[in-house]
């Protein structure tokens, strides 16, 4: 049986999509783009406050069902532009370093509201054993 997953403290779907759901033990969320929850609107800035955004979207989606960025086990990410992606990896590294899950990265011809940077993951629900 499948789950939904929301929480006020991400960005609201803006299509026929959930946050996230729960399958079992995994928690597959949608793909995030750096939207304030608070405003509905892009942080400013360049690619780095971009992905800090949207891994903190993620961290509140994974939060609201029952996990967090350290049992993530599978992201996408998708760029609108792969020069970005230095920039972007160095913020990642900050939120995953060495418990890093596995990752694609790939360019996107475009990403929506014109994001420059889109993930989503996979990760492992909490359990007693922890």
């Amino acid at each position: 049986m499948k789950q939904i997953v929301y929480t006020e403290n991400a960005p609201e779907a803006i299509g026929p999509y959930s946050q996230a759901i729960v399958i079992g033990n995994f928690v597959f969320t949608s793909g995030q783009i750096p939207l304030d929850p608070r405003t509905g609107e892009f942080v400013e800035g360049g690619i780095a406050e971009q992905t800090e955004q949207v891994l903190k979207n993620l961290s509140a989606v994974l939060e609201a069902a029952g996990t967090d960025l350290s049992r993530v086990v599978k992201t996408t990410v998708f760029l609108a532009d792969m020069n970005d992606f230095a920039r972007m990896n160095e913020v990642y590294g900050k939120f995953f370093g060495e418990n890093a899950p596995a990752r694609s990265t790939v360019q996107a011809a475009g990403l929506p509201r014109n994001a420059r940077v889109e993930i989503d993951v996979v990760a492992v629900k909490r359990t007693d054993e922890r």
